[in-house]
This record gives C-alpha cells, structure tokens and sequence, in this order.
C-alpha cells in the first residue's frame, strides 16, 4: 500500500513539457512507490461543528414565539379556471377519439384493406400512447421556494447543512479540448456558489484515469482562487467563465463602477490565459509516449492503462491554510479516480457516481449531494439555497428524496432548421415534470438534482401521520407495533429492534445481546461494504440532515489513514456481495428511472424546482448530430429498462408509489415504442399517392368529415391550453414536435431493435458521433468490459436514413399528386386533397432538422441521403412491378397512373 506524502500542491511549477506530473498524487498501486507524509485533510465537520448540533441564533425569524416555523416552500396549483378548461377538453378529446375509432372500424376501405388496417393499427396505438402520458398530466402544479426565509433561519449560515457536489467528468478523447474546458467551468460555477464555504465541496470523478483531466482540473483549481471572490464581491451572473464573458454586455454603457471594469476585464485576461494554457495541454495529449506519461519524480502516471490502473485521490482545494486572493475560506475540491481491473464490472456513469458518494462520505459527508455532468454548469448562483428550501422544510422535507431543476442549452437558436439543435426540452420540463410534481414528484433525469443523503443509502423517509401515528418524524426503527412492521418491510438498510437496544442485565441476555450485535454488525456490511469507517458516517447525524466529519481530528495520521479508507472504498472488489447498485446509491442497469422510481417506492416524495433563471445549462450548444445520438442513448437506455427487472410496469409491487405516478414513469421508459406506429404512419401518405390508393373511404360521410374537424379541432384546444398553464412559447412547442417526429423515426426507431437485440443476443448497438478511431479512444477511456456482450458501433448518419427516406418519399407523392391533378382538372383535385394534407403533415415536421443537418455543419449526412433515394427508388418500382401483376385488368385499367 501507497503510504502519503507532505509536498503540497501550491508549489508546483507550469509546465514545460508534458512528462511533468504530480508526484503527490495519491493511489493505490504495487508498482508505484510514493515519499513519505500526507497532506493534511481537514473532515468538513467535526464533532465540534457537527450539524446536527445546531447553533440557537440560526433560528432566528422562524415565526412568532413557540409557533410553528413557516415553511420554506410552498405548492402553488395551477389557476383552476386553466386547469378546468384544460381536462374539460382532454375529456372532449377522449370522447371524439371513441367515435372516431367507432367511424373507422365500421367504414372500411375495400380497395387498400392492408393501407386500412395499418392506419387503423396506427392511429390505435397512438392514441393510447397519448392517454398514457395524458392522465398523469390531469393535477399539475408549480412550486415556490422562499431563500428569505431561509437566510432569516440560518443568518450567519453556520446552520446550513453541507453539500457535496459529484461531477462526472469526460475524458478528452483524440486530443478534444472541449471536455476538459466543461469540467472547467462546471467546477468553477460549482465553486462559486452562493452556500457557505465551509459547506460546499466538489468531487469531480475521472473514470478514464486521463493525465489531460487531471491538469486540467489543477489549473482550474488555481484559477478558482482569483474567480471565487470576484464572482461573490460583485455577484455576477451566471459562474461559469465561458457563459459570463460570452455575454455581450456593454459596462460602460451601463454606467458600471470603473473599479468593477477594471477588475472584470483583469480576470477576463486570466481566464484566456487559463484557456491557453488548457489547449496547451490539450495539443500536447496527441502525443502519447511510448512508454506512457511519466510524473515529475520519474514515476509512471498510474493511470496509463485505463483499463488496469490503481484507485486515485488528490486534494486540490482543501488543505489546512487554503485560502482565495482575498484570505477567505475556499470551497473543498477533490480529484478521484476509482480503481479498475479487467475482469469487475465498473458499471459506467452510475459506479463513478457511486464511487464518489463514498469518498464523499468519509471526507465531508454532506448532508445533501448534487449530481451534475461534466457539461452542465451551475448558472443560478442562488440554486443551492433554493434546493434547501425543498430539502430543509419543516414540513415536508424529511419525506423528500430530491428536488430537479431543468437542464436548460447554452444557445437560444439561430433560426432556420439549426434551431432543432438548441432545443432545452420546454415541453419536458415545463409540462411533464410539473404535472408529476402534482402526483408523487417528478422523475430524476440524470443531473442538476439534488439528493438526500439519507435515502440514498436506502433509509426510509419519516412516516406520515397517515402512515402510523407513533412512528410520525423517526428515522431509525427503535418502535414497536405497526411503525416497525411497516419499516421493516420497506426499508432497505438493517436496522435494530428496540430490544436489541435495551441494556441487558444477565449473563446470558448479554451474551445474547452480543451475539445479536455481531449479526447486525455482519448484516451493515453486507449491505454498504467493509467499511466501518464509512458505515458510521452513513449513521452520523441520523433523521436531522447533518453530516457527520469524516474523522475527530486533522493530524497528519489520521488523515492519511483516512485517505487510505477512502482509497479502500474505490476499489474494484469493494461493491462485491453488497447491495450497492440495488438498494444502495444509482441503480446499476436501470439508468436515472429506477433510481428515483426505487425511492418513490419507498415512501419519497420528489420536489421540482424551476426558477426564473435557469439554474443549470449546457456548456456549449450541441450540434445537431450531438442532439441525434443523445436521443438515440437515452431511448436504448429507456428501452433497457422497459425490458428488465427496473420496469415501472412490474417493479415496485406492493411499494408506495401512486397508480398514476407509476403510470408516469411507464410512459417515460415506453415512449421509444411509439416510433413503430409513428414510422408507418408517416409512410402512409407516401403510399397513398404513388399508389392511388386511400386509407379513408372514397364516399366520406358528413358525419364523418364533422367528426374529423371536431377531432383536429379538439387536438388543438388541448395543446393550446396546455401551453396556456405552461406558460410554453409556441416555437418552443412546435421545435419539440418535430423533433420529435425526427427522432422518433430514427433514434427510437433504432432503439427498439436495440433493446430486441440486447434482451435476445447479448448484442449491444451503439450509434457515435465521433470516427471509429475516437469512438475506440472512448470506449477505452470509458473502462467497461463485457464478457457476455459484443458491442457494435455505428455511424450517427445511419440514423437519419428512416427519416430521410420518409421525407423524400412524401415529397415524390406530393409531386406525382400535383402533376396528376394539373393534367387531370379540377375534379381530381377532391380525392387527393386529405393525402396532400397527411402528407404536408409529414413534411413539416421532418424537412426542419435534415435541412438543418444539410447546413453548414455536419455534412456526412449526404451518404445518407443518397441511401435514402436509392431506398425509395427500390421500393417505387418494387410496387409498380408487383402491382401490375397482382392487379386485376378491369381495375388497373382505371386506376390512376402511379409514379
């Protein structure tokens, strides 16, 4: 074992050359032999500060005498008057659609019975695809948090629970320099809060052991010295660098202090130079010596092979003494790199996130965690103490799992079919998650979301008085009756009766008390792991919020012991016969649905908190091709669970989560689905008018054309009252239709054959926006093995040949219709009027973002393109050959030419 070492990190030299490392670096390694001494790691809380130990002036203004505190958070309903239009016209719209369905079933078309029943086919599926999704949005709701109040409660702040905050970080692969420079600013932004110092600490896990990451987080380390103070001395916003100096704000105009100029563009300057420095770095990467990178003491990096290399920790921000340009208290930053071995089974984003709740346990343990990507910075500095509204309210914060806030995109848009790219999910957010929020809570989406420590070890929430009575407010079981039955069923973690704790008298009863002990002891451990250390800070300040220290003292032994523990619960072998990934930390296998649908199950409620500023938001506004395969991975990861043991549909039996919360989180992970109906129904006009055929009767009744109006009529009263409670921009509505349309012809589309194929051979299909050679870098960097599966890797252009092929087919119909009507007079006009119409349909929401993929970037969609018009072409003269056979001659003399 690694034994630690003194030097400090402060006075390291700039690089030179890129060989020179941090030979302080702290690891676990056979191989690697370090000098002796540590640097000292304060625990955030000591016994003497504990939290749960809470400073009397922090109650200050929490109402009137011995009343009841106010709370820090409040339900706001939706106005009735929109919410009762609203279901008045889901109502009129469910009926329409059961007359509508009862018109189709009893006119068929006898000339195309194959078009009929696959429209018919598709217009069933979906419309119960809509009312799936469409009950849990019948109670929705807003919220609002009152940070006053909460200053008033803890003035001094020294009241305020600690927060860790868990960034994953990517790997720069091929030399990319974006990476890098997001985990920058994320760390920075995170830094720069608006939360007590002492409070705060940031663990940024480096899954591919990458040398680039790691020096790219020491630079940032030593700029966050100089950003810190500048960003609360003047309260800037948003506390990313790259989105603040992005803004094109005019100071002087502004008439601004000269003082505040003068320091804004100094730091302006320091961060180009950061950025330099980190592009440096960043070209410097592409080469890769032979032997690997070596440290500035001659020993090789550990993290050479990211596939084999020892458990890393370093303390960037943190040591006794750390101080900002201004002498102030800094916020705590840490560098982690969990151990991997061939052969263990790391489990991706989800075992570094749960890497990192461990560590953070036994160095800080906050009371609450946030979970943030390496590219989603924190923009709204007043965020944190807006989740502790939620977190921390007197009422109903014992019973809340985690507060989301929406993940907003750096760009506003550029108009024209680019505009798809820069969507921020409004509809998403500003809708389903609001409507959610009405039932049970809403659903954990994978970042910028704060969690109770507490339920993430699988402790249950405090029971409600409807629940039990005597069990109201307890965390831990020491009850009796109907309080202890209830919990032991629900519960994940072992906990002791109340006998058990009773002080036993006897020989034989201590003997027994013993023994019962050691069991509980035996059954702690194979529940959270060997640890005792960290068994015992999953314990500390149990049912109140706190967070326990990770240790009593800060000598320079205890530290390195601890550091050692910390090192221990990284390694690879740590989570084996234990209920990590199941009822402890991020489910493994079931991405972010089952992990916030197993807290829901449990009794946890959810908070969803949308403030007027954004409060976290994509570094960098993604490229069409980017927002492509972002979709295509979370619909195979949505398929992944629809078709395991996480399903919504099954999982959870006999748990507490509400019949339309769970009907929710079915939609959630079933929408990729839909792509089947959606695709064939797109193709249907297409067929219609190269074909000359129809999926409606020819003699459409006037009941049936008033019943068609009333439903289109119908559909458009639901979406524009829904945007009316919403408070949804309609340009924003429209950009998520068509993406919609596109992805679900596409990424969908390819998802569901991927889950087919991963549930039936073990084949696992990816789809990469980078070339072969940085899709391999990644994976690499990525560390994941798979004995039992194969992995595949596809091109992000063969996603688009669905959609393309779809669009270039409607345009070929509406081309054939034009020109027969032009040749033909106005009476042939009538016929082809409804198929022009379905067809313009398809092409309004499909040509916005291919035009947009045809534009100025990403240019490689052109093979798909050409795939798409031989695909069509085939398939054109494929129908004309086979129906001239199949045809009758009396019928196919009258027919209408096709093509």
């Amino acid at each position: 074992m690694a034994s630690c070492t003194s030097a400090g990190l402060l006075g390291r030299q700039p690089w030179d050359a890129l060989r020179p490392l941090h030979s302080e670096l702290f690891h676990l390694s056979d191989r690697v032999k370090m000098d002796e001494g540590s640097p000292e790691i304060v625990p955030a809380n000591s016994p003497a500060t504990d939290l749960d130990q809470e400073p009397e002036s922090s109650q200050s203004g929490d109402g009137d005498g011995d009343g009841p505190p106010e709370p820090l958070s409040d339900k706001l309903p939706v106005p009735p008057g929109e919410l009762s239009l609203y279901r008045a016209a889901v109502a009129l719209r469910v009926l329409l659609l059961a007359a509508f369905f009862r018109y189709r079933v009893t006119h068929p078309v006898p000339d195309a019975p194959w078009l009929w029943l696959t429209a018919l086919a598709c217009e069933l599926w979906l419309a119960l695809a809509w009312l799936l999704a469409q009950l849990p949005k019948l109670s929705p709701t807003n919220r609002a948090a009152h940070p006053d109040r909460l200053a008033s409660r803890y003035a001094d702040g020294t009241g305020l629970p600690g927060v860790d905050v868990l960034v994953t970080a990517a790997a720069g692969a091929a030399g990319t320099t974006e990476p890098p420079l997001a985990t920058a600013n994320a760390v920075l932004s995170a830094l720069a809060a608006d939360y007590p110092a002492g409070r705060l600490a940031c663990y940024v896990s480096d899954d591919g052991a990458d040398m680039l990451a790691f020096e790219a987080l020491f630079e940032a380390a030593g700029l966050a010295r100089r950003w810190v103070p500048f960003c609360r001395r003047h309260g800037v916003e948003p506390r990313a660098p790259e989105l603040y100096f992005a803004r094109g704000v005019d100071y002087l105009r502004d008439r601004a202090a000269p003082s505040f100029v003068k320091e804004r563009r100094a730091m302006k300057r320091e961060y180009e130079e950061f950025k330099v420095r980190i592009n440096s770095l960043a070209a410097k990467a592409r080469k890769v010596p032979e032997d690997g990178w070596v440290m500035s003491d001659g020993t090789p990096w550990p993290g050479n092979n990211p596939r084999d290399h020892p458990a890393m920790i370093q303390v960037l921000l943190g040591h006794p003494g750390d101080q900002d340009a201004e002498g102030n208290e800094l916020p705590r930053l840490f560098y982690v790199s969990r151990e991997k071995k061939p052969g263990f089974q790391h489990h991706r984003k989800a075992g570094a996130l749960n890497a990192l709740l461990r560590v953070s346990a036994l160095l800080t343990n906050g009371a609450y965690v946030l979970n943030l990507d390496y590219d989603h910075c924190v923009t709204n500095s007043g965020a944190l103490r807006e989740a502790m509204c939620f977190l921390m309210d007197p009422v109903v914060g014992n019973r809340t799992c985690f507060v989301q806030f929406p993940l907003r995109v750096g760009g506003d848009g550029d108009g024209g079919g680019d505009q798809l790219a820069s969507r921020d999910d409004s509809v998403f957010f500003d809708i389903d998650m609001k409507c959610l929020d009405g039932i049970q809570g809403p659903v954990y989406v994978g970042s910028g979301c704060f969690f109770n420590r507490k339920a993430m070890y699988g402790f249950d929430p405090a029971l409600a008085e409807e629940d039990d009575d005597a069990a109201h407010g307890s965390w831990c079981c020491f009850g009796n009756g109907k309080g202890r039955a209830l919990r032991r069923t629900m519960s994940a973690v072992p906990l002791l009766d109340s006998e058990d704790s009773d002080e036993q008298t006897g020989a034989a009863d201590g003997a027994r008390a013993r023994r019962r002990l050691r069991s509980y002891h035996a059954a702690l451990e194979r529940h959270f792991g060997h640890s005792q250390a960290f068994i015992a800070s999953a314990f500390a300040g149990q049912g109140r919020g706190g967070g326990g220290g990770g240790g009593s003292d800060s000598t320079g032994a205890a530290a390195c012991s601890l550091l050692r523990e910390a090192i221990h619960v990284v390694s690879c072998a740590y989570e084996e016969r234990t209920r990590w990934g199941k009822d402890v930390g991020w489910v493994y296998g079931g991405g972010a649905v089952a992990t916030g649908f197993r807290m829901h199950a449990r009794g946890w409620a959810s908070a969803y908190c949308s403030p007027a500023r954004a409060a976290f938001r994509t570094f960098a506004r993604p490229s069409p091709s980017d927002v492509l395969a972002e979709a295509s991975r979370r619909a195979a990861a949505a398929m992944g669970v629809l078709l395991s043991r996480h399903c919504p549909v099954w999982a959870g039996a006999g748990g507490r989560v509400r019949l339309l919360q769970r009907l929710g989180y079915a939609a959630r992970v079933a929408y990729p689905l839909v792509s089947l109906p959606l695709t064939a129904y797109c193709a249907l006009p297409a067929a219609c008018l190269l074909t000359g055929r129809s999926i409606f009767p020819d003699d459409v009744s006037y009941y049936g054309a008033v019943l068609l109006i009333l439903l289109l009529s119908s559909v458009a009263a639901t979406a524009a009252l829904e945007l009316r409670w919403s408070r949804v921009t309609p340009r924003a509505w429209w950009r998520d239709q068509q993406l919609w349309a596109v992805t679900g012809t596409s990424a969908c589309l390819a998802a569901v054959f991927q889950g087919v194929l991963r549930a039936c051979a073990g084949i696992d299909v990816g789809f990469s926006t980078a070339s072969t050679k940085t899709a391999a870098a990644r994976s690499s960097s990525d560390g994941e093995e798979s004995s039992d599966e194969r992995r595949r890797s596809l091109r992000w252009s063969n996603l688009l040949i669905p959609p393309a092929s779809l669009l270039l087919a409607n345009l070929a119909g509406v081309v054939v219709a034009v020109s027969y009507g032009v040749d033909h007079g106005y009476r042939a006009w009538g016929p082809v009027l409804g198929k022009l119409a379905l067809a313009g349909w398809v092409v309004a929401h499909l040509q916005g973002f291919l035009r947009g993929l045809l534009a100025r970037r990403d240019r490689a969609p052109t093979v798909a393109v050409l795939w798409s018009v031989l695909f069509v072409s085939v398939l054109s003269l494929l129908w004309v050959n086979v129906d001239s056979y199949s045809a009758p001659p009396a019928r196919a003399a009258s027919q209408q030419p096709v093509l």
